[in-house]
């Protein structure tokens, strides 16, 4: 490998962790956002959405310039997983974005007390991002393949919430925006579940060369 390709290579990875960084930041304030009823918080994270657009785009902008350079498998796989690394980061920035949009709406209105516990909902999906992000970083492919089947746990709670909320606004139609809300809220939790889980999945691929999208085993679905 020529000093310069080792060079560049080492600035993908930099320029991953950074937006690794921002990302697990921008849910983590979302999220406090939403349970402290901060708007100044919730503003913030909307105007920081363009540091990870950016990010996104000089990772690619990095990552085309090296497959251009013919790579050797192993860094082959480490480019391209960058790249989708990258753009799941981004993604998972535009579900705080719309977090912290929601957060600004609810906060104009009197605060909704229901049996939906999305704080709980909140705190589980960002620990599946930080761990995934953690296998990646020391390249721990169990703890990988563990966090994938916990994706379950958040559909299944989503799915939940939206069937409590719905039944909430037939019983007090003046909630009905409150709820529309917070069942926004609550997908877009589930929303950075799944990026969590296609992180630690391209950390499995990255490392062991195994891609196991759409394994039923993996994921702890029944056969």
């Amino acid at each position: 490998m020529s000093v310069h390709f080792s060079q560049e290579l080492d600035e993908l990875k930099k320029k991953l962790l950074a937006m690794a960084g921002n990302a697990e930041t921008a849910v983590s304030r979302a999220i406090r956002a939403f349970t402290d009823r901060d708007d100044d918080l919730a503003r913030r994270i909307k105007q920081d959405d363009t540091i990870l657009d950016e990010f996104e785009k000089e990772i690619d902008e990095v990552a085309i310039n090296l497959l251009a350079k013919a790579p050797l498998a192993s860094e082959l796989r480490l480019i391209t997983v960058a790249m989708k690394i990258s753009h799941d980061l981004e993604r998972v920035g535009d579900e705080a974005t719309t977090i912290s949009r929601r957060v600004l709406e609810l906060n104009q209105e009197p605060q909704l007390h229901t049996e939906v516990d999305l704080p709980n909902m909140a705190t589980l999906t960002l620990q599946m991002l930080k761990e995934s992000l953690e296998a990646f970083v020391n390249r721990d492919t169990a703890k990988a393949r563990a966090i994938i089947p916990r994706d379950k746990q958040i559909d299944s709670l989503n799915k939940q919430m939206h069937r409590e909320l719905a039944s909430y606004m037939v019983e007090r139609p003046s909630t009905i925006t409150r709820c529309l809300n917070l069942m926004t809220i609550s997908k877009s939790l589930e929303r950075i579940g799944d990026h969590a889980t296609n992180i630690a999945e391209e950390v499995v691929y990255l490392h062991e060369g195994e891609d196991i999208r759409h394994d039923p085993k993996i994921k702890g679905e029944a056969s």
